[in-house]
């Protein structure tokens, strides 16, 4: 018997990332139609209601496209204002139809309902403060604005 008594997830925004990134830097492939990209991440900024700070400098995304689908594995630290380190590692799927693509290349502002681009982080500290983030779920929902990576997190409740 299947309950329906339970409920349904809820998200809480929690905080925004905005990952300064460099140019893809092409790493070869692992079989046929794959190939292995790395992005550096160079800096940025974290704001939100739970979580407000900034990207430390020196991670990167390493991202296999595979058959029009890439999916991301992206390392790198966040510093919360209080000095706290927040170790993340996100996963994720990027997909967009070739136009799509094609638009989003050409700077072209795109609608985040015409691609799908969203990944499952994990944070780790042992600070008191922000363990919260290292015991509960998060999604995350992105986007590029140009040289930055947005990432809208979003505690699941």
């Amino acid at each position: 018997m299947v309950r329906t008594d339970l409920p349904d997830p809820q998200l809480e925004f929690a905080f925004e990332v905005r990952a300064e990134i460099e140019p893809a830097r092409r790493v070869g492939g692992g079989g046929p139609g794959e190939v292995l990209w790395f992005v550096p991440i160079t800096g940025g900024t974290v704001s939100g209601p739970r979580f407000s700070g900034t990207v430390v400098p020196g991670g990167g995304d390493w991202y296999v496209d595979r058959d029009g689908v890439s999916e991301v594995d992206a390392r790198y630290l966040l510093q919360h204002d209080d000095g706290t380190l927040v170790d993340i590692r996100n996963r994720g799927f990027f997909f967009a139809e070739p136009e799509v693509v094609e638009r989003m290349d050409a700077g072209e502002h795109v609608d985040e309902r015409e691609f799908y681009f969203r990944m499952t982080p994990r944070f780790r500290t042992d600070s008191a403060e922000h363990g919260w983030m290292s015991r509960t779920v998060f999604v995350g929902l992105g986007r590029q604005e140009g040289p930055t990576i947005c990432i809208r997190f979003f505690a699941v409740g």
